[in-house]
């Protein structure tokens, strides 16, 4: 049984966008899916590995949103930069020995949702509008 859902309203229309917050998704199921085998080897790859695709997410999100001219992409930056060193100290403490699976779990699910209904969705407009000037420009 999966721990999260993908919901239709967490769709920002942005294709790429939505394929890796699908994958963020993937990921703290099969965190959970670990916890639950108690297969602590999986549980420490897939920490790991949803750790750092995070990071590549937000970064990539980044470059997006400032090249489409989104004016409120330093704050945006600022929301990912402060969840960014939470998740890193979470990682550290894993890496230390500490059972942080269910915390980190629960912190990006909360989190995850919370910020593409709001301040991704946001952004989506001007993502949009740019990609399709591009796309009439470039053809």
């Amino acid at each position: 049984m999966s721990y999260l859902v993908w919901e239709p309203d967490l769709d920002t229309g942005i294709n790429v966008i939505d394929a890796q917050h699908h994958r963020i998704v993937e990921m703290i199921n099969r965190l959970h899916a670990a916890q639950g085998a108690q297969r602590h080897d999986i549980v420490s790859e897939v920490v790991e590995e949803l750790v750092d695709y995070t990071l590549f997410h937000f970064a990539f999100e980044e470059t997006m949103i400032e090249e489409a001219g989104y004016p409120l992409t330093a704050e945006h930056r600022r929301i990912h930069d402060i969840f960014t060193a939470h998740v890193r100290e979470l990682r550290e403490r894993f890496r230390a020995g500490e059972d942080i699976g269910e915390e980190l779990k629960q912190v990006l699910a909360n989190w995850l949702f919370r910020h593409i209904r709001s301040e991704d969705k946001a952004y989506s407009e001007a993502v949009l509008r740019h990609m399709q000037a591009a796309e009439a420009r470039f053809g």
